[in-house]
């Protein structure tokens, strides 16, 4: 597998809490800094809060690389449905992160992504450096962010039910 491939992490959870109530969540940048393995919050550049074609900062820290600022882009805000965001350049993203909310049985289905490229990103550059190593990369960088929505995942689920 490689990056111009765009390989994807996607996992599911059941929340018992209402749509709308699990949408605030997920658009609630400083709380992911919370949850997030890696991702430390985020702030709105523009407006204050979520909107179509609204930008914001977030700040990532990983043992390997340290501690990073992204821009990102909101390219789907459909309240209370879905959420994406676009990493750097919002038609050649380094990466597309997002959230799907459906409504259920017992009360909201949440799927939270992540699809590498096409665009630069620092995996890119981790690659460029060694490239006979890309899927071998790309496997670790995947299960690491595996483990990243599903920590996400979790604090929001027990945010919503709690």
């Amino acid at each position: 597998m490689r990056v111009v491939d765009r390989p994807t992490a996607r996992v599911t959870v059941e929340i018992a809490a209402a749509p709308e109530t699990v949408w605030a969540l997920c658009t609630d940048l400083p709380r992911f800094g919370e949850w997030s393995p890696e991702n430390r919050g985020g702030t709105w550049v523009d407006g204050e809060g979520p909107a179509l074609g609204a930008r914001f900062r977030g700040v990532q820290e990983h043992p390997g690389r340290g501690r990073w600022e992204t821009e990102c882009t909101v390219t789907v805000c459909d309240r209370p449905n879905a959420f994406e965001w676009r990493l750097g350049e919002a038609d050649l993203p380094g990466a597309v992160w997002g959230f799907e909310l459906q409504a259920s049985a017992t009360g909201t289905s949440l799927t939270e992504y992540v699809q590498m490229g096409p665009g630069p990103s620092g995996i890119t550059e981790v690659i460029a450096a060694i490239p006979d190593k890309e899927e071998r990369i790309i496997e670790r960088r995947l299960a690491e962010y595996d483990a990243g929505l599903r920590a996400v995942l979790a604090g929001i689920k027990a945010a919503a039910e709690g």
